[in-house]
């Protein structure tokens, strides 16, 4: 039986950062083994900075063993089995495969995107059910599969991420790979009730059957796993950790994504707030700050957290020119009309805001719907009182790891978190709400906006050691040390 790393018990004071000395080897999770990841999208080794846990947790491992990163080229004018983009980065070589338009549309838009993201984040009234897509999810799948095999050596360690690529180990397993394999699911995973909503439920739950590890971001996901096998899969045993499915045992893990908040809290102090902020509202000293940053995403609770910004204002007329929201929210998959909405409602809601309540020298929220770089967004946490962080459902929201490394430990900012982020069951510390109640989340806005510095200090100090000790390097680790070490 393999020991999963253990981070060290260390002491933290409000004044001191953690010190990281002592966390798991990369190395110790893989042997000898090289190490094979794949993705929907290919990562971009030549970038300056990586922000994701996906990212910065993979790209420690992957070049410390060497190996490959395999994913879709991003490329949606190609066609299946079209030239590979094939770079060498070190020991690492990343290899991108282009797909057809018509797989883009069947396999990322109509099924990843139209069919998994919403119900998968609990929204079944927004699946959209296609004749075609689950053709086109399975079509791509089996292209990677087919153009992965003949790159894999014997011993290579493969990992597979997210719910684009469910299916892929067991295409893999047709075509003779006996490779160990595991699958992270970086998305919530729904319970029984709503998964079954699909057509395709079954063959979905037989594809993750196909890998040695299943990891997932909280227990809720591992226990929804567990119910579905309970209620649908009559020949499946399921005791503890392990499940027991024919001939084939795989394990089913926990392992929440982390960042690194070494090299965040770097940005958010060197970064001068003078140079950055200083030529907006944001970088006054005047005003208590307020920050959201997400994608414009329609499980991220943005309407609900706008309207929560507008009755704190209501209900407390004397912060009026003392505060503002800041929120940050690029927008994606702008093929998706759900995304097209969400934008739409949310111009409207801070137009009538700032409409109602602004003045000459004070606009009351700031709604960013661009990307902004992370040397700006870390000093931008830093220099904000509240990091408000409330999707509907998440399945780990690493912007609230983000803000709590971002912050001067002398003075910190409180973080105000959804219970139905994965992270909430980690960082009890914050202040936790329900996102679909507006009122609570004004009244939490003020308690945190009014929190006694020796509070703000507590919480802090122990939101800050957990997020430092389970990084992303840790993460990875973890994971890697339970796919290599058990049989």
């Amino acid at each position: 039986m393999t020991i999963r790393p253990t981070p060290p018990r260390i002491p933290i004071g409000t004044d001191a950062w953690p010190d990281e000395e002592g966390l798991p080897s990369l190395s110790s999770g893989t042997g000898q083994n090289r190490l094979v990841v794949v993705s929907n999208r290919v990562a971009d080794l030549s970038a300056s900075s990586q922000s994701g846990g996906l990212a910065v947790g993979l790209l420690d491992a992957i070049q410390e063993k060497g190996g490959i990163w395999f994913g879709w080229d991003g490329n949606r004018d190609g066609k299946n089995g079209g030239p590979m983009q094939i770079r060498d980065h070190g020991s690492v070589t990343t290899v991108g495969i282009p797909i057809s338009p018509q797989d883009f549309t069947e396999y990322y838009s109509d099924y990843a995107n139209g069919l998994l993201w919403p119900l998968f984040h609990y929204r079944l009234d927004l699946v959209h059910i296609s004749a075609t897509a689950f053709d086109g999810y399975m079509r791509v799948n089996e292209a990677f599969a087919r153009q992965l095999l003949p790159l894999l050596k014997p011993d290579d360690v493969i990992w597979i991420h997210d719910y684009h690529l469910i299916p892929l180990a067991g295409i893999l397993r047709r075509l003779g790979c006996r490779q160990k394999i595991g699958f992270f699911l970086h998305i919530p995973f729904p319970p029984p009730e709503l998964l079954s909503a699909t057509p395709d439920h079954e063959a979905l739950v037989n594809g993750l059957l196909d890998y040695d590890l299943l990891g997932f971001q909280t227990h809720t996901d591992v226990n929804n796993l567990k119910s579905y096998l309970a209620a649908h899969k009559a020949d499946v045993v399921v005791k503890g950790g392990y499940v027991t499915s024919g001939e084939r045992r795989l394990r089913i893990g926990r392992f929440p994504i982390g960042i690194d908040a070494t090299d965040f809290a770097r940005l958010a102090r060197t970064n001068s707030p003078d140079a950055v902020l200083a030529q907006t509202q944001v970088g006054s000293p005047a005003l208590q700050r307020i920050i959201g940053v997400d994608r414009l995403d329609y499980s991220k609770g943005l309407p609900e957290r706008f309207k929560a910004f507008d009755e704190l204002l209501l209900a407390h007329p004397e912060l009026a020119k003392q505060v503002n929201f800041v929120q940050i929210a690029p927008p994606t998959r702008g093929e998706v009309d759900a995304y097209a909405e969400i934008r739409a409602e949310l111009e409207q809601l801070a137009g009538a805001i700032n409409g109602r309540l602004a003045d000459i020298d004070w606009t009351p929220l700031q709604y960013i719907c661009r990307p902004l770089p992370r040397d700006v967004i870390a000093p931008l946490m830093r220099h904000s009182n509240i990091g408000f962080v409330t999707p509907l459902r998440d399945g780990m929201n690493l912007v609230a790891k983000e803000y709590v490394a971002a912050q001067d430990p002398d003075d910190p900012g409180v973080l105000i978190l959804s219970q139905f982020a994965g992270a909430a069951e980690e960082m009890q510390e914050a202040l936790i709400v329900n996102p679909y109640d507006v009122d609570d989340m004004a009244k939490q806005l003020y308690r945190g906006l009014t929190m006694p510095l020796e509070e703000r200090r507590t919480r802090h100090a122990a939101l800050l050691s957990h997020v430092v000790l389970h990084s992303a390097k840790y993460w990875a680790a973890a994971f890697l040390s339970d796919l290599n070490g058990r049989d």
